[in-house]
């Protein structure tokens, strides 16, 4: 029999549940800020770490990445074998399904390379399937039939690649965006349309629910995923917050669940001072490294920027110390190249490459360059995306050369989507902010597809053969040895002789968590949600 007590109890318990139901969703729902709208999730068309985000947990790859080891480990493939020479990869799939009932085959992944290597796709990360053999000839209109891309279906569940060169970072490469299988019939029926609720097929962990642009993006636990019982989070709502100062107000309120990671809107770098020294904010605040660059790129073809030794001077003139120490705070660590350490082929912190800081060396480069004490040194302009953390660092950097080199420096702002089409105009402005982190642990991934002259977007609009071949030897050498020189070159001409770009820091990752929120930093590419938990 019930006693008065426990149904007493039992009447407070159901009076909390009616009253306050968002309070018991928050126990299966994490909520997570974003800075910027999510500009696709279209695995074919993603450029920008929010997308890729947002497609991690939609969409499976071949592979995956050990968030512990950065090993490619097996997701939609069970395992893969390789030829002798290097040149052939042979994947086998597991049996999953998507959202819409059908199975995930070996031709959905020949689908998706043969999409997104064709020119008319538009792909931005196409040059990611260049080592595939024939994919840069059909992605430049070279060879106008995308079948002879090197990818083939050899049954429902084998999917063979034949690459130009032998690439032992391939399996890495394998799980990328560009290469994840897609719904052909979902796409052909349509068409630009494909990725909207209702219409959208995918194979992830989750399945998207609601996407209302500047707002709100929602995500819902697949069931038809094949580790579904695995998942523990239900439900995933990415909010769009621009301002940092905002997400602090509202995970201090309790509005959000996490702030920072390389992922998501960053922890207001004012505010971390008072972080570390808050009895409850400091608990919930973590710093581990992240495997990415912040860097400006100069444009090359606009004057007076297409002057080496301008570009040096400005490089030299960013006390890059004084900004991690006094703006940044978050433990970064000054940079001169720009792999991050310890990505395979980059060189380590005070290896002797790139532009250390040097107020005098800065003002000997511009006198060099013909402009002394910044005499008739025309007015430039730096742009960013907008972020208040951003605009923080170019206002410190912007005093720095204006100290330093008596320049000056205007700075503009644009929201991310029409920032990251304007920085591939040659219009743009002379400066540009940028971050670039890892795709798979490989200087392949830094130099040949960011700044190649012809295999990359190459957003400083530059051609430097010797340049070029050191990348493209790197990348097909296998001997190790080798390759770590040529990639020591590379850094060289990129961030010293040429001084292309000015490396700023290596990023870390200031993280605040709520303590009930169990989750690890996915170091490559998007989180891993479906192996988070939240507790009571």
């Amino acid at each position: 029999m019930f006693t008065r007590t426990r149904i007493a109890g039992i009447a407070v318990i159901l009076a909390l549940f009616i009253a306050a139901p968002g309070a018991w969703a928050a126990r299966t729902s994490v909520r997570l800020p974003l800075q910027s709208d999510v500009p696709t999730i279209d695995p074919g068309l993603a450029e920008d770490s929010t997308s890729i985000e947002v497609i991690e947990q939609l969409f499976l790859g071949l592979t995956d990445f050990d968030d512990k080891t950065t090993e490619a480990v097996p997701e939609l493939a069970t395992s893969w074998t390789v030829s002798k020479d290097g040149l052939t990869y042979t994947f086998k799939l597991r049996k999953t399904e998507w959202t819409d009932g059908s199975p995930v085959t070996a031709h959905d992944v020949v689908y998706a390379v043969q999409r997104n290597v064709d020119k008319a796709t538009g792909s931005p990360y196409a040059f990611m399937l260049y080592n595939i053999k024939n994919a840069e000839k059909i992605n430049k209109g070279e060879i106008t039939d995308a079948t002879q891309v090197g990818v083939k279906a050899t049954d429902d569940y084998t999917v063979v690649f034949t690459l130009e060169n032998p690439a032992g970072y391939f399996p890495g490469v394998s799980g990328m965006w560009t290469l994840r299988p897609l719904p052909r019939k979902a796409i052909e029926a349509h068409k630009d349309k494909w990725t909207e609720p209702g219409n959208i097929v995918s194979n992830g962990p989750y399945t998207l629910d609601t996407f209302k642009k500047g707002d709100k993006l929602v995500l819902k636990k697949n069931p038809k995923y094949f580790d579904a019982k695995n998942v523990k989070i239900q439900e995933i709502q990415y909010l769009i917050i621009p301002e940092a100062s905002t997400g602090m107000a509202m995970y201090e309120k309790g509005d959000l669940d996490m702030m920072g990671t390389k992922s998501y809107l960053t922890v207001p770098l004012p505010d971390i001072t008072r972080i570390k020294g808050d009895a409850t904010l400091k608990k919930e605040f973590t710093i581990e490294p992240a495997l990415c660059t912040y860097y400006y790129g100069f444009n090359t073809k606009r004057p007076p920027m297409d002057k080496p030794l301008v570009r040096k001077a400005f490089s030299a003139a960013i006390d890059r110390q004084a900004l991690v120490d006094k703006i940044t705070k978050g433990e970064q660590v000054p940079a001169t190249t720009f792999t991050r350490p310890p990505i395979f082929g980059s060189v380590p912190v005070g290896g002797g490459v790139g532009i250390p800081s040097n107020a005098d060396q800065a003002r000997k480069y511009l006198a060099e360059a013909g402009y002394p004490d910044g005499k008739g040194f025309p007015e430039v302009i730096l742009v960013h995306n907008t972020s208040e953390a951003h605009a923080q660092i170019a206002q410190a950097i912007q005093q720095m050369w204006a100290k330093t080199l008596n320049v000056k420096v205007k700075v503009e702002n644009q929201e991310w989507k029409v920032y990251l089409k304007s920085t591939k105009e040659v219009t743009s402005g002379h400066i540009y902010r940028m971050g670039w982190c890892a795709d798979y642990p490989d200087a392949n991934n830094w130099l040949m597809e960011v700044f190649h002259p012809t295999k990359s977007e190459n957003r400083v609009f530059w051609d430097n053969a010797e340049f070029g071949k050191a990348v493209e030897d790197a990348q097909k050498s296998q001997e190790p040895a080798e390759r770590k020189k040529l990639y020591r070159r590379a850094e060289q001409i990129l961030t010293e002789e040429q001084a292309v770009i000015a490396p700023i820091y290596f990023y870390t990752s200031p993280t605040l968590a709520k303590p009930y929120l169990k989750f690890s930093s996915a170091p490559l590419g998007g989180n891993h949600i479906r192996d988070w938990s939240l507790t009571d």
